[in-house]
C-alpha cells in the first residue's frame, strides 16, 4: 500500500510540475505576443440595431484616423505614444460619424489595460489575456463590444496591412505570426490553455 502511495504521490508531483511547466511557457508566449500589439475595444452605446451598426461605422472612422498618426514602419512604442498624445482627435472622430448618424450620444477614448477574450477573425486569431487596449466607449457604453488591433492595423474594414505584411515589418516574428494564424501549428487548443490559465490567474489573484 505504502509503495502504491508513493508512486500516485510522485505521477501527482509530475503532474503539477508539468501543468505548471506549461502554464509558464504559455504565459510568457502571451505576454510577449501582448507587447506586439495594440488592441482596439469599441463599446456601443446599447444593443439596439441602430446602436450596433453605429459602432462599426465609428470603429471604421477611429481606425482610419489611427492609421494616420504614424508609418507603418514604426514599434509599437511609437505607435502608443502616437495614439496617446490624439485620444482627444480620436474621440472627435467617433464624435463626428455619431453627429453625421443623427446621434447626439458623447465619444470617450482611452488608453487602457484589460481582458480579451480569445478571438477569431478572418484568417487570424489572437488568445485571450490581458492587452494594452484603444478603448472607444460610445454614449452609455451598455452594448455588445468589438475587439480587434488598432496596431499594427489588422482589423476588419479600414484594415490595410495583413498579419504576414505586419512580420515583415517587424511587428510580429515569424514565430508569433506563424502562431496567430495557425499556420505553423495549431492555436485552437494553445489558445484555450491560455484562456484557462488567464482564469486560474484571476481566481488566485
Amino acid at each position: 500500500m505504502d509503495r502504491r502511495l508513493k508512486r500516485w504521490e510522485l505521477a501527482l508531483m509530475l503532474g503539477i510540475l508539468c501543468a505548471l511547466t506549461v502554464g509558464v511557457w504559455l504565459d510568457r508566449e502571451q505576454e510577449e505576443l501582448a507587447d506586439s500589439v495594440i488592441r482596439l475595444h469599441v463599446i456601443a452605446n446599447s444593443d439596439s440595431a441602430g446602436d450596433q451598426a453605429l459602432k462599426l461605422a465609428v470603429r471604421d472612422r477611429v481606425l482610419e484616423q489611427a492609421e494616420c498618426l504614424y508609418a507603418q514602419d514604426v514599434d509599437r512604442e511609437e505607435a502608443r505614444r502616437a495614439l496617446e498624445g490624439h485620444l482627444n482627435a480620436l474621440a472627435a472622430a467617433g464624435q463626428a460619424v455619431v453627429e453625421e448618424w443623427g446621434y447626439d450620444y458623447p465619444v470617450s477614448t482611452e488608453l487602457t489595460r484589460c481582458w480579451f477574450p480569445t478571438k477569431e477573425y478572418e484568417g487570424f486569431a489572437l488568445p485571450a489575456g490581458e492587452y494594452e487596449a484603444l478603448r472607444v466607449v460610445i454614449g452609455e457604453g451598455e452594448g455588445q463590444n468589438w475587439w480587434c488591433v488598432a496596431f499594427p492595423p489588422l482589423c476588419l474594414g479600414a484594415a490595410s496591412e495583413t498579419v504576414e505584411e505586419a512580420a515583415q515589418a517587424g511587428s510580429f516574428t515569424k514565430a508569433q505570426a506563424g502562431l496567430i494564424t495557425g499556420e505553423t501549428e495549431p492555436y485552437v487548443l494553445k489558445f484555450k490553455g491560455m484562456e484557462l490559465l488567464g482564469e486560474l490567474k484571476g481566481i488566485f489573484s
